[in-house]
């Protein structure tokens, strides 16, 4: 209620203060936190018993992707690395190892028994394991800062269906 005190202004009284109980509804219960944390790692160490060269997970519909898969086949005479479509079950798993989500399909990795790598320390991890002169480079390309290299990376990657286009199934490549 208001009321008009001489002077012209308004003067605002409250009454006593009301508390109000509403009841709710439970509409769901969380259910307990279940202990499923899984040890990708061990999950996946099965890829790496019989055979322990590193395996490449790469973008299996990307027309840039492939024609890189190809280009370190050709120059991998010793058949030094092992390819993986990110989309695969292994791609998935293999994923989840290396600390990514399981569709995560933004880079190309580079899965190793102890570690992965990946953007451009992939790329450049790629290089080391592949023929003269690319050890090389690689070994210059080191220089440049992380920074840079993942963002000319990443500009590459977010564009590549853009500029170089996808295909409707991914290729396969045997080892």
């Amino acid at each position: 209620m208001a009321l008009v005190t001489p002077g012209g202004c308004a003067r605002l009284s409250v009454g006593p203060t009301v508390h109000v109980r509403r009841r709710m509804a439970t509409l769901a219960k969380l259910s307990p936190p279940r202990d499923e944390t899984v040890d990708w790692v061990k999950a996946t160490e099965s890829f790496f018993d019989g055979d322990s060269r590193p395996i490449m997970l790469f973008d299996g519909v990307c027309n840039l992707c492939n024609g890189g898969v190809r280009f370190v086949r050709d120059n991998d005479r010793n058949r030094r690395i092992r390819y993986e479509a990110l989309q695969s079950d292994a791609g998935s798993k293999l994923l989840r190892r290396s600390g990514r989500a399981p569709d995560d399909i933004s880079s190309v990795v580079l899965v190793e028994k102890d570690r992965s790598y990946i953007k451009s320390e992939a790329v450049l991890k790629i290089m080391e394991y592949i023929d003269l002169p690319f050890p090389r480079l690689a070994f210059f390309l080191h220089f440049v800062p992380l920074f840079v290299r993942d963002f000319v990376y990443d500009n590459v990657a977010n564009n590549r269906y853009t500029i170089f286009g996808r295909s409707e199934s991914c290729e396969v490549y045997y080892d």
